[in-house]
């Protein structure tokens, strides 16, 4: 079928949205893909609804080919099985709650792990039934802080999350792998630069778990790689590489010094040089204690101190990763006068431990550094305390920023860092719904046998706006054949009503070899023609201009900018077979 652009609901926009903040809000909404209708919330429009409903053919092809069922849950979801599962409370803020006109309570879904495991367990009964794979195709609903970059992180979104169903781990690792491998057909069918990177499980739950970054450098997420073995992981997830503990034997003994107004590292490492210690003193010579509070789902709060070199910061995304799922929020001035014996700018490990706050510390404290931190008194500073000897924290948390340069977990080099947008999540979860609802069926010996589950999710409609932010240029979209909302735009830039004829035979000649076509037959100028073309993105342009009186027209490829002229005798055969190539 033809699709005429004088029939087509398409207005373009000539100049960029206000609001727009990267390239692909800015031109999905100038093309006409998409328009905005409150903070986070979309409409797809015609274009924008064709290229979103491939994505989901070669997505839905890809979950089909590796044994996956479709079924569809609602999005408005009952509070019951969340409050079995904990996650009423542990998804804070982050969801739509509702009640209905009997004052009970709903939730508008952000994920369905409770209800894929309820439905298995209410349905199937015997390992016969098994392996089993589900999956959806979804709107989910995030109550977004801040909605930002179109389409990329909305309230609303499309998403597909598949399931995978086992009586034993042997099964969940080949589900794990068989969604593993189709997500990289998926990508590379979409055209998609991505990683995979090691990852944190959060709210899921879960053990191994993996991220496929799509690489761009408006992304959200920062990642670590080392070109030199391939790991990659995600910052929440790096682990910190370890130094060997240190012999106490012959190190100095602890001393308090009078520091003056020292309240920062940059304060205290001036003081440190100008005192005469002995040595250079750096940052990273320095411990830093930041102090925070911590609540665990339905809990009350409690103190938290985060000792890291001060060198570094704590980074937010790893301690949030790190106390998942815990809420947690820095002190303010009114916390600090509650608790006198923390002097903010000269908080030490002794005083945490001596008034029972709990003190986490970044792995590279190991027994024997020693450190020059705070004396728990204003203006006081304690130098050569030594981790192991003169205190001895709670544990250790990965909390502190990881930088370029910092030793790969694996030994192999250094890491460097790079930028990306999550376009797929796997999970191997494990036991853990199973547990929270009891999903048993009867095993091959006539005992029951728990299920184990794997969880694997892909954003949808981020996809689009993630393809459209790698595929343009400076003129617009140029959206890969797999996906694009048409295989061939073809532009009538004569007003020669032969011209226009002939145009119209070509556009349904290559319908009837099976193309989707896109027809400019609107009475607009040439100029205002060529730059929707380019606007809309679609790979090949056929236009039926000035040549067609020498017997040609014109194929361009969006992609390349390429051009050649093709003649009109044959020209539904040759562009065919372009098109094909």
């Amino acid at each position: 079928m033809i699709t005429r652009m004088s029939e087509l609901f398409l207005r373009t926009l000539r100049d960029d949205p206000a609001d727009a903040e990267v390239p692909s809000h800015r031109l999905l909404i100038r093309a006409g893909y998409v328009r905005p209708v409150g903070p986070g919330l979309y409409s797809w429009l015609p274009l924008g609804l064709r290229v979103l409903r491939k994505i989901e053919h070669i997505v839905r092809s890809e979950m089909n080919a590796i044994g996956g069922q479709e079924i569809l849950f609602p999005a408005l979801l009952p509070r019951a099985p969340y409050e079995t599962s904990n996650r009423w409370t542990e998804y804070g803020d982050g969801v739509f709650r509702l009640q209905d006109r009997r004052g009970n309570d709903y939730m508008l879904g952000p994920t369905h792990e409770e209800f894929f495991t309820l439905t298995v367990k209410g349905e199937y009964s015997s390992y016969k039934d098994f392996p089993l794979r589900l999956y959806q195709i979804q709107t989910k609903y995030r109550d977004e802080a801040r909605p930002r970059a179109g389409i990329l992180r909305g309230r609303e979104f499309i998403m597909k999350d598949s399931y995978s169903f086992d009586v034993d781990d042997d099964g969940l690792k080949k589900a794990y792998h068989a969604h593993r491998e189709a997500y990289q057909r998926i990508f590379e069918k979409l055209e998609v630069s991505y990683v995979i990177v090691a990852a944190t499980s959060g709210a899921m739950g879960g053990s191994a778990s993996e991220e496929f970054l799509a690489e761009s450098d408006i992304g959200e997420d920062t990642y670590v790689r080392c070109p030199a073995s391939g790991y990659a992981a995600n910052v929440e997830a790096v682990i910190t590489a370890v130094p060997e503990s240190i012999p106490f034997d012959g190190l100095p003994e602890a001393q308090v010094y009078d520091t003056g107004d020292t309240p920062t590292i940059a304060t205290l490492v001036e003081w440190a040089n100008g005192a005469d210690l002995g040595r250079e003193i750096v940052a990273a010579d320095t411990l830093k204690n930041v102090l925070l509070k911590v609540r665990e789902p339905g809990g009350e709060w409690e103190l938290l101190a985060v000792g890291v070199p001060g060198d570094r910061e704590v980074d937010d995304k790893r301690l949030g990763a790190a106390l998942e799922p815990a809420e947690y929020a820095m002190l303010d001035d009114a916390d600090f006068g509650r608790y006198p014996f923390l002097k903010r700018g000269y908080i030490g490990p002794k005083g945490l431990l001596a008034n029972g706050v709990r003190y986490l510390v970044d792995p590279r404290i190991v027994d024997g550094t020693s450190w020059i931190t705070g004396a728990d008194e204003k203006g006081k500073h304690v130098v050569n305390l030594v981790a192991g000897r003169d205190f001895t924290p709670d544990g250790t948390i990965e909390a502190a920023e990881v930088r370029e340069g910092d030793p790969s977990p694996d030994g192999r080099g250094p890491l460097v860092a790079a930028r990306g947008i999550e376009i797929g999540h796997v999970f191997q979860l494990g036991r853990k719904y199973a547990d929270a609802f009891e999903a048993d069926v009867l095993g091959e010996n006539g005992k029951p046998v728990r299920l184990t589950m794997g969880s694997y999710g892909i954003g949808v409609s981020r996809l689009v706006a993630v393809i459209a932010e790698q595929h343009h240029d400076d003129l617009g979209l140029r959206w890969p054949a797999s996906v694009s909302p048409f295989d061939v735009h073809v532009v009538i830039a004569n007003k020669d009503d032969a011209a226009r004829a002939g145009a119209t035979e070509l556009a349904g000649e290559l319908d009837r070899q099976g193309f989707e076509v896109l027809l400019d037959d609107r009475k607009a100028s040439p100029g205002i023609k060529f730059k929707d073309a380019e606007l809309l993105g679609v790979p090949s342009i056929v236009v039926v201009g000035r040549g067609w009186a020498d017997g040609v027209v014109e194929l361009r490829n969006r992609f390349s900018g390429e051009t050649q002229e093709v003649p009109v005798a044959n020209a539904a055969t040759d562009i065919a077979t372009a098109l094909r190539a």
